[in-house]
Order: structure tokens, then sequence, then C-alpha cells
């Protein structure tokens, strides 16, 4: 009986420690894999992370790239500008063309090259790329005073005068908020006053040459006065149109001194005598004989000086019937 007991006991005391060796390995089992998925979760996070790095190094150096990119191309196309623009200069109109459509084509927001393409147009002649370069550049930027003023030349120069009213405004409106370099107060007034002269406004051309000539920039043409002179004469304010007839006079006297070449002297001393011949006109019309005897004697001796026979006996003549 007490071996059995014994048996029995021995049994029970048995059984406990093989629980306690299977508890032990499951635990050691656990504790194994989550050792395992820390060092897992650790190479995987350096990894995440080396490729992050590596991303945004990458994406910094395209974006350096790009800008680089960008940069270049603005530089080649400022370049083809400057070059196109040196060739108007030097009156390679077709060259300068071909380097400002480059530098078009390089950066389609090149507004000057746009601009200047426009007047390249103009000058040989083709009106419909002109106004295309001109429109392009107004769509880029509207508040452009000298895509305005060009374009009104351009209007006045296929006799839209309307059109380019309304573009010389506009360049008024738009250089008063933003002034440029390129153009001045003084020639935008003389503009649209020859403008309104050509529309029969005669008090509107007064009043836009009066202020082109009250403007302290620029240098003042004997056109600004001849003009005016004329919208005096179509108002019948003669005398006020004799003075600015006698100021365009003194004007081109000025620049006579000045001129440089025989060409230059010969075209303004043409026409001072062109001048002085209306002046004379207005002279008879007041009843001032006198003065405009000594009127046409001096565009007398103005045509002698020119060799100009034909205007000679034909003024002569004018002063004989006096």
């Amino acid at each position: 009986m007490k071996k059995n007991i014994i048996k029995k006991q021995n049994k029970k005391v048995v059984a406990p420690r093989g629980v306690q060796v299977k508890t032990s390995e499951r635990t050691a089992k656990t504790n194994w894999s989550v050792s395992i998925y820390v060092y897992w979760f650790i190479i995987l996070f350096f990894i995440a992370a080396t490729f992050y790095i590596l991303g945004r190094s990458h994406n910094t150096n395209i974006k350096s790239q790009n800008n680089e990119i960008v940069e270049e191309t603005l530089m080649q196309a400022n370049d083809y500008y400057i070059r196109g623009k040196s060739e108007i200069l030097s009156g390679n109109i077709e060259d300068a063309i071909a380097d400002l459509t480059t530098a078009i084509e390089t950066n389609k927001n090149a507004i000057d090259a746009y601009i200047l393409r426009g007047e390249a147009y103009m000058q040989i002649g083709n009106y419909q790329n002109a106004m295309n370069d001109f429109n392009a550049a107004l769509e880029i930027d509207d508040k452009n005073s000298i895509a305005y003023y060009d374009r009104s030349l351009l209007n006045t120069r296929v006799e839209d005068y309307t059109a380019a009213m309304n573009d010389i405004n506009n360049a008024l409106a738009t250089y008063a908020s933003n002034p440029n370099d390129v153009l001045q107060m003084r020639d935008l007034y003389a503009k649209r006053g020859q403008l309104n002269l050509w529309l029969k406004n005669w008090e509107g051309a007064v009043a836009d040459y009066k202020n082109s000539l009250a403007r302290p920039e620029g240098v003042v043409t004997p056109s600004v006065y001849a003009e005016r002179a004329e919208a005096y004469t179509a108002l019948g304010e003669y005398q006020e149109a004799i003075n600015d007839y006698t100021s365009a006079i003194r004007v081109i006297s000025e620049q006579i001194q000045g001129a440089t070449s025989s060409e230059q002297k010969e075209d303004l001393s043409n026409r001072a005598m062109t001048y002085f011949e209306k002046s004379a006109a207005l002279n008879l019309n007041i009843g001032n004989v006198a003065s405009a005897r000594s009127d046409l004697e001096a565009a007398i001796a103005i045509a002698s000086s020119l060799n100009d026979a034909e205007t000679m006996d034909r003024l002569q003549k004018l002063i004989s019937e006096m």
C-alpha cells in the first residue's frame, strides 16, 4: 500500500515539473518572437529613413537642375533679344526678326521681344505680323504703355485713326500709373495732338500740343509748333498760328547748327522755307503786308541756298503781286 501511494505521489510530483518546463519554453519562444519583431522594426525604420533622405536629396537635385534650366533658358532668350536689338540699330531687320523669333520661342512670355519684333515688322511694312506681335504683348501685359504706343503708330499708318486714338489714350493712362524709360509724356501728348488734328478736333489738338510743350523732359520738335499752328489756323486764330510758325522756325535754326549731315540740313531748311511761306499767307490774311513780304523774302533766301530756282521764281511772283 505504501509503495502504491509513493508512486502516485511521485507521479503527482513529476507531473507539475513537466508542466513547468513547457510553460518556460513557451515564455522563451514568446520573448524571442518579440525581440525579432523589434529587430525587424528597427531595420525597416532605418531603411525607410534612408529612402526618405535619398528621396529628398534627389528631389532637391531635380529642383536645382530645373532652376538651372529655367535660368539658362531666360539667359538665352535675353541674349537673342539683345542681339536682335543690335541688328535693328544696324539696319539688319531680317536678322533681327530671326533673333527675336528665337527669343520668343525660348521664352513665350518675352514681352519685350514681341514688342521689338513688332517694331521690326512695321519697319519693313509687314503690318499684319506687327499687329499680331503688339496684340500678343498686350495679352501678356495689358498695362504695357509701349505696346499701346507702338500699336497706335501702326494703326496710324494703316489710317485707322479711331483705333490709334484708343491706343494712345491707353498709352497715356498706363504710362501715368507705370512710367518707363522708353516713352515720355511730351511725345505721348504730341502724338495724340496729331491724331486730333487729323480727326479735325482742333480744340483737342491745341490742348494736347500745349500739354506736350509744357512738359519739362525731352526735346521740343518744330513739328509740334507747326501742327499746332495748323489747328489755330483752322480755328481762325491767325496770330497764334503765326507765332507758332515763328517758334517752329526758331527751333529749326537751332537744330541746323547741330546737324551733322547735308541731308539733315537740307530737310530742316525745306521745312523752314515752308513755314515762312505759311506765315506769309496768314500775315496777308490779317492785312500785315510788310510782315508777309518779310516772310517771303526769308523763304526766297533759303530757296537760293538750296539752289531751288523753281521755288525762288514762284515766291518772287507772290511778292510782285502784293
